[in-house]
C-alpha cells in the first residue's frame, strides 16, 4: 500500500488502483481549516500523477463523520474583514477546482455530517454515496458567510437551482434519502457493509479503461458547464485517444475471449 501525506488531517493511500483520502481532524469533528484547504490541491496533484490510482474516493477517517464544514473558530482572524474572507475563499475554491479538474473519477463516501465547506467538496466529486446516518446542508444564511459564484457552480452543477435556493435560503438539513431523491446522492448503501460497498463500487471504477473514464469524465463535464472544464476539441482529442489505444485493443479481444479486460491505461 502507497502513503502520501501532506498533513496530519489528510491522509492518502493507494491499493489496488484505488486512492482514499481520509479527512482526519477528530478534535474539531473532522471540520476543514485554512491549512488543510490549502493543502488539498498539491496532495491530489500528486494522486493524479500517480500512475497506480486510477479512481480517488473522499470520506472521513473510519468512525468519522464525512466534514462538518470549514472550521468557524478560525473565522474570527481568517475571516473577519472582507478581504480575509476573500482569501479564505480563494482557498476554498482552488481545493473545489482541484477536486473537480482530477482527471481520474472521484467519488465522495459520506457518512455522518456533510456540512457548508463538507458539502461544497462533496459536490465537487464526480459520484456521491452515502449511508443512512447522513446529513446534509449549507448553514451559510445562520453565519453570515458569501459564497462566490465560482464555488456556487459546484453546488448548482449537483443539486440544480431550485434545491440550491432552498438549501441556501433556509439553511435546512436534507437526510440522505431526501439527498438520494434529489439527485445529490447517487447510491444509499447500508451503515454496517458501508465501507465495504464504497470499496466495491471504486474497485469496479478502477477496472475499467482509464482513457474512455478521462475522457467520459472531461465530456460530461464539458456538458454540465463545469469550471474548468475541457473545450469541445480537447474532449474530441481524449475520444480519438480511446480508439488509438492499446486498451481499446485488449477490450475488444477481452470481449470475443469472454474474459475480463486488463486494461494498461496506453
Amino acid at each position: 500500500m502507497a502513503i502520501i501525506s501532506a498533513t496530519p488531517k489528510l491522509r492518502v493511500t493507494i491499493e489496488f488502483g484505488v486512492a482514499r483520502l481520509y479527512i482526519e481532524n477528530p478534535a474539531k469533528r473532522n471540520a476543514f481549516d485554512f491549512e488543510m484547504w490549502r493543502a488539498l490541491p498539491p496532495l491530489l496533484r500528486a494522486v493524479d500523477a500517480a500512475e497506480d490510482a486510477r479512481v480517488l474516493v473522499i470520506s472521513g477517517a473510519p468512525g468519522l463523520p464525512f466534514c462538518s464544514g470549514a472550521d468557524i473558530s478560525e473565522f474570527s482572524n481568517l475571516r473577519a474583514t472582507s478581504e480575509g474572507g476573500r482569501l479564505y475563499e480563494d482557498a476554498n475554491v482552488e481545493a473545489f477546482d482541484s477536486i473537480s479538474n482530477l482527471s481520474k473519477p472521484t467519488i465522495a463516501a459520506v457518512s455522518g455530517f456533510c456540512l457548508g465547506g463538507g458539502f461544497g467538496i462533496a459536490a465537487a466529486c464526480d459520484l456521491r454515496v452515502a449511508d443512512g446516518q447522513a446529513t446534509f446542508a449549507i448553514p451559510a444564511a445562520k453565519l453570515g458567510v458569501g459564497y462566490p459564484p465560482a464555488a456556487m457552480a459546484y453546488v448548482v452543477a449537483a443539486v440544480g437551482p431550485q434545491l440550491a435556493f432552498d438549501l441556501f435560503y433556509t439553511a435546512r438539513r436534507l437526510t440522505a434519502v431526501e439527498a438520494k431523491e434529489r439527485g445529490f446522492v447517487s447510491r444509499l448503501f447500508a451503515t454496517e457493509s458501508f465501507e465495504g460497498a464504497v470499496h466495491a463500487l471504486a474497485e469496479n471504477i478502477a477496472g475499467g479503461a482509464p482513457l474512455t473514464l478521462r475522457a467520459a469524465k472531461a465530456a460530461i463535464r464539458a456538458a454540465a458547464g463545469l469550471p474548468g472544464a475541457s473545450s469541445h476539441e480537447q474532449c474530441e482529442a481524449l475520444t480519438s485517444a480511446c480508439f488509438d489505444s492499446a486498451d481499446y485493443m485488449e477490450g475488444r479481444a477481452a470481449f470475443l475471449e469472454k474474459r475480463e479486460p486488463n486494461f494498461s491505461g496506453r
